[in-house]
């Protein structure tokens, strides 16, 4: 049976509910869930909106609470508004940027006094903003969803001073433009955010750095506000990719888009591998500086953060200075679909620390460190099983091992060798370019919308596939990846300013095929809304050695 046809005798008997034409989601839905959690948005067609959005087709309606995670990021995206119009209301000369989540809060500077650089906010300015944010969400204040022409957007983001959404404008050329209005506050609609601000009630800041820490409910209980807790490595990964953006005048999709438009993208992309490059350069000094020089380099993070890529261009610089790289992944030492630790579903949970043969990584991990030769072992992702090939591996005396995979800095995969024979590089994809100054674009987008592109070419999966395995993914880094990595000796930022620019032609005729009747339809949506704002970029213009060409081919390394 054809997938139309499935579609036709599983979705079309079961009819949605016809809605008068121009009925807003508000009227169709209770204002709480049986809990009595406010309803911050609502799936309409398995397609997230805000509550202001008008129906004007048979659908079904589910409304959407902070603890569904399309909610919390309602919530999270409503939150930010409130601090952009706070700083609107109260800091008339200051500009507001939010940088980037860490945990539950959003990090934000402030260019107050018409200054050139983000300086610490004053703690009058916090005081204040954080006055105005009560007095706004205790005003419980509407906040209204419109379109407006093309012309009236450009003028009212001109007269209000907010060239960031100016310059987004530049780059589309709708008739109409969907714009939120809370008083004199306005936005681009970047996403569903609340109806009324007296929802948005449980906030803090606290000063960190430079900037702010806007800390929030958690996804898991929404009664309490979280701590802060500080990650200073990573917090300086992000000043320092943050600085560079700076430096390039690259802060936000318009300006990239800008350099799209006027032929001047090869520069950025010339910088941004550079700055790679550079970072490489230093991370291979690093090790072979330290005395003794360490055996085993392990480099983890994330899903798609760039890993086995990484591991190579590494490679190369240590051959520089001297040293003769052999590398191993871990992926290669997988068990298998049927030897597969399971999930509270019974769904194969392939981030599980078992998921990796240890027995037998450690075996050729001993072996290769006392001299011994091995042969290497690979993992065919299609067939679900590991074969071994002819290539011969061994270590000389000015060899180092490179292992690259999840589970790097897992004491558990490399407990037979000393801490100080190791160095631990943590890698994350942290994207310092906003969409505009208020609405951040997600790292945990940006590495799916990579994955789905390998997985699709290299793994054969569609892109539903990958979405529906996504949440696994993601409970998996919570548990076995992100907690070692104040472990590492370094981190590394491994994103690319420029990189959904190109991704965008790969990933939409591949989110294309996933339906409203899918519920992974709520993230492929989320995900092309995002994809609207860029210009493409040709693969083309990508490096032969760029981290990028791990997930769209082509490159001049061997994997």
């Amino acid at each position: 049976m054809s997938n139309w046809a499935i579609y036709i005798t599983t979705h079309l008997t079961k009819q949605p509910q016809m809605r008068r034409p121009g009925t807003f989601v508000w009227e169709t839905i209770p204002q709480t869930d049986d809990e009595g959690m406010p309803f911050l948005g609502a799936l309409v067609n398995n397609e997230a909106v805000s509550l202001q959005a008008r129906l004007d087709m048979s659908c079904t309606v589910k409304g959407l609470t902070s603890k569904d995670p399309e909610g919390w990021l309602i919530l999270r995206r409503s939150m930010c508004f409130l601090l952009s119009m706070a700083a609107h209301t109260a800091l008339h000369d200051a500009r507001l940027r939010v940088m980037h989540s860490i945990g539950d809060g959003m990090f934000f500077v402030l260019r107050e006094n018409g200054g050139d650089s983000m300086q610490p906010p004053s703690p009058e300015s916090l005081k204040i903003l954080e006055k105005t944010m009560h007095s706004i969400v205790q005003s419980d204040k509407p906040i209204m969803c419109s379109h407006r022409s093309y012309e009236e957007a450009v003028k009212l983001f001109t007269d209000t001073g907010q060239l960031d959404k100016v310059s987004l404008l530049r780059h589309i050329n709708t008739p109409s433009v969907r714009i939120f209005q809370c008083g004199d506050s306005s936005d681009l609609d970047q996403g569903p955010i609340v109806s009324r601000t007296g929802i948005l009630g449980s906030f803090k800041l606290v000063p960190y750095e430079n900037g702010c820490m806007m800390m929030m409910p958690p996804l898991e209980d929404p009664s309490k506000i979280s701590e802060f807790v500080p990650f200073p490595e990573l917090m300086r990964v992000h000043r320092e990719h943050s600085k560079w953006g700076e430096d390039m005048d690259i802060q936000g999709v318009g300006q990239l888009n800008d350099a799209v438009y006027k032929l001047q993208i090869s520069d950025i992309i010339q910088m941004s591998e550079a700055l790679h490059d550079k970072n490489f350069t230093e991370i291979a000094n690093m090790i072979t500086e330290k005395t003794p020089v360490p055996r085993v380099i392990l480099i983890a993070g994330p899903s798609c953060a760039g890993k086995t890529t990484s591991a190579k261009r590494l490679g190369i610089h240590l051959r520089v200075n001297g040293r003769r790289p052999v590398l191993i992944s871990t992926d290669d030492y997988f068990v298998g679909t049927s030897a597969n630790p399971v999930d509270e579903d019974g769904n194969p949970d392939f981030e599980h620390v078992d998921a990796v043969d240890i027995k037998m990584f450690n075996e050729h991990l001993t072996a290769l460190l006392n001299g011994e030769t091995i042969k290497r072992r690979k993992f065919d992702f299609r067939q679900q099983s590991p074969v071994f090939t002819d290539e011969e591996m061994h270590l000389d005396r000015n060899s180092v091992l490179i292992v690259e995979g999840i589970h790097g800095l897992n004491p558990i995969l490399t407990e037979s060798v000393p801490r100080e024979d190791k160095f631990l590089i943590f890698l994350s994809a942290l994207t310092q370019m906003g969409i505009d100054d208020g609405n951040v674009l997600s790292t945990t987008d940006n590495r799916l919308m990579r994955r789905i592109v390998r997985d699709h070419l290299f793994r054969g999966h569609s892109a539903l596939a990958t979405i529906r395995m996504w949440p696994s993914v993601r409970r998996g880094e919570e548990r076995w990846i992100f907690p070692y990595q104040d472990m590492a000796d370094v981190s590394l930022n491994t994103a690319l300013d420029y990189e959904v620019a190109v991704l965008r032609p790969y990933v939409e005729p591949l989110l294309a095929e996933i339906k409203p009747y899918d519920p992974e339809y709520t993230i492929a949506r989320r995900i092309q809304k995002v994809l609207t704002n860029f210009h493409s970029i040709l693969p083309t213009a990508v490096p032969g050695d760029s981290i990028l060409r791990e997930y769209i081919g082509g490159s001049l390394l061997k994997y």
